[in-house]
């Protein structure tokens, strides 16, 4: 069987489609093909001379021609020769091999240096493989096929050795990289160019503070195969720096493309207050104790009882000036940054006393006339929690109607350390009483007609006043 290379150039679509020949154009027109397809030139002869009779691009050297004209009557069935070429970027370059074979004479030629040599009339097919190095940049690659008699086929391919003990070359950095930061969805989109590495695999993906070592954030697993990719660093208000680098199949890993900076906005909360306590205070109210987190960015803090927010400090404590004795409160105290952020809340749980009955009354009540006043002397109460004490005055009156009796009224509140008080009075010779009440931090107090209340009399000096 004779496999004929082109039947008519209304197939080439058809072709084209199949991977084999793209494009086949008679000799006259110019033809342009671009990398990494070949442009193929058949000759009428096995010397390369004269005018091409068919010029095509080619997606690949790999043709049967049997015994056949592989130009559909623009060839002879021997003595006919094919010349391929391709220029391409190689990237970085590296270890390659090339593979040919071919019945009958085949050569290649890397930038007009020759690589391959098997030029001789054959009845069988014959192969070669060898490695070159080829260097970083633009290369041509020239295949050279000479058909003499007989049957015929010619392959040829080039590619990259992926070997990680043969390739040591580094891909090129990745170029062209752009990254659009969405601050609303916390999303890093990073873009690139795709790189002209034959042997690319992937790409992998660094992020670091400006004070700190890349630290990889694409998959460990697997490398980033596409030309794009999402991220989303920690919206901690620092600025981010992104680097791209390129792996190859043998493992090699390229410098870093251009650093490509993210600023973040700040919405990570401070850690939560620690050592939180919630103690009585003495005076009827309770006061709260924390420590600091160690965030440096903390603005205030906010005390919450029962769910209720009680207020806003700046200090690491807080008194509740009153609470309810035998009560249970419940206490949180949360962090804020000074963007608004919000920690977690320390907690702590405090039960009031349960006291509800009022102190005992003053004893050892003495009062001493003088002439500045009157001189009040106690005992002072035993409780251990008495707030303040309540000095009365007591007045006898008349109204002349048959009404008469003491009429008592606060004169002064003083505080719980206090065993006396001078009563600044006119010397006038009235006859009053005086009775001290004292107060706890829970307000609990006994009236001032409590029977239980001790009054004392007392002259004052001077003369008494007419009524």
């Amino acid at each position: 069987m004779t496999r004929t290379r082109l039947s008519a150039l209304a197939t080439t679509a058809a072709l084209a489609a199949s991977g084999g020949l793209l494009t086949a154009t008679p000799a006259a027109a110019a033809v342009s093909c671009a990398a990494p397809v070949w442009k193929a030139e058949y000759y009428a002869n096995a010397t390369f001379t004269g005018t091409p009779r068919l010029t095509s691009c080619d997606s690949a050297i790999a043709e049967n021609y049997g015994t056949g004209d592989p130009a559909g009557g623009r060839l002879p069935k021997d003595n006919f020769s094919v010349r391929w070429t391709v220029t391409r970027d190689f990237g970085s370059g590296g270890p390659f091999t090339l593979a040919a074979e071919a019945q009958d004479g085949i050569r290649v030629h890397v930038d007009g240096v020759r690589r391959i040599d098997l030029w001789k009339n054959v009845s069988t097919t014959q192969k070669k493989s060898v490695a070159v190095t080829i260097p970083a940049g633009r290369h041509t690659i020239s295949v050279y096929y000479a058909a003499w008699t007989g049957a015929a086929n010619v392959k040829f391919a080039y590619t990259p050795n992926t070997s990680a003990t043969v390739d040591k070359v580094r891909p090129l950095a990745p170029t062209g990289a752009t990254v659009a930061y969405d601050r609303t969805l916390n999303r890093a989109t990073l873009k690139w160019a795709a790189n002209k590495e034959m042997d690319q695999a992937g790409y992998r993906l660094y992020r670091r503070l400006p004070t700190t070592a890349w630290a990889k954030v694409s998959s460990a697993a697997s490398l980033i195969t596409g030309t794009s990719y999402v991220n989303s660093p920690p919206p901690t208000g620092a600025s981010y720096l992104y680097e791209l680098r390129a792996v190859d199949r043998a493992g090699n890993e390229s410098w870093g493309g251009t650093d490509l900076t993210v600023a973040t906005p700040d919405r990570t909360a401070p850690g939560a207050p620690t050592g939180l306590k919630a103690v009585e205070n003495g005076t009827s109210g309770a006061t709260l104790t924390w420590t600091a987190p160690t965030a440096t960015d903390v603005a205030a803090y906010r005390v919450h009882v029962d769910g209720k927010l009680l207020d806003t400090v700046t200090a690491t404590q807080f008194t509740q000036v009153w609470v309810d004795p035998g009560t249970t409160y419940r206490y949180t105290v949360s962090a804020v940054d000074k963007t608004g952020n919000v920690s977690a809340a320390a907690a702590a749980t405090l039960t009031t006393d349960g006291d509800l009955v009022a102190p005992a009354p003053v004893t050892g009540l003495r009062a001493t006339p003088r002439e500045d006043g009157v001189l009040l002397e106690w005992t002072p109460n035993a409780e251990d929690d008495i707030k303040l004490y309540k000095v009365y005055r007591a007045e006898w009156y008349d109204d002349g109607e048959g009404g008469s009796g003491w009429i008592a009224y606060s004169t002064t509140v003083l505080g719980a350390q206090a065993t006396s008080f001078l009563h600044g009075s006119v010397a006038d010779g009235e006859t009053v009483m005086y009775g001290v009440i004292a107060i706890d931090r829970w307000n609990n107090v006994i009236e001032a007609t409590d029977p239980r209340v001790h009054w004392v009399e007392v002259t004052e000096l001077g003369t008494p006043t007419e009524g």
